[in-house]
């Protein structure tokens, strides 16, 4: 049975098997407890967070390459997750936003609406209805 994992006022967020949904600020909470409270350190300087997170990407690609792509994984290669590949992804992202003091819920809200505006009807359905004379 997983332990029960608190944090910043004794939120819960995992007890036994039951998950419960994380918002983008716990997310970014989280890592900043880790980094902060139980590591003692800081975070790394954005052009490194962003070299880091660029590493991420490729081994996701790597990872959608050996899956779909034309490259399948040589025998001696360890299996890999792209659940994993992503989630190394989300961790780099979030520390990188903390490290600038960016919200990523507010930014994520921001973004969304921008393409409900910009993209409103850019993927509706193409289909044209036309008139039969009669």
């Amino acid at each position: 049975m997983p332990m029960a994992i608190l944090i910043h006022g004794g939120e819960l967020i995992v007890k036994g098997n039951k998950k419960y949904m994380h918002t983008l600020q716990d997310v970014q909470q989280e890592i900043d407890h880790l980094v902060k409270e139980e590591w003692h350190s800081h975070y790394w300087a954005p052009l490194s967070s962003l070299a880091r997170l660029t590493e991420e990407v490729g081994e996701l690609a790597r990872e959608i390459n050996h899956l779909y792509g034309e490259k399948p994984k040589k025998a001696t290669e360890a299996e890999g997750s792209i659940s994993k590949e992503l989630g190394d992804i989300l961790y780099i992202v979030a520390s990188l936003a903390n490290s600038l003091d960016i919200d990523l819920d507010t930014a994520f809200n921001e973004v969304m609406q921008k393409y409900r505006i910009r993209d409103a009807k850019r993927w509706q359905s193409q289909e044209t209805t036309v008139p039969i004379n009669e």
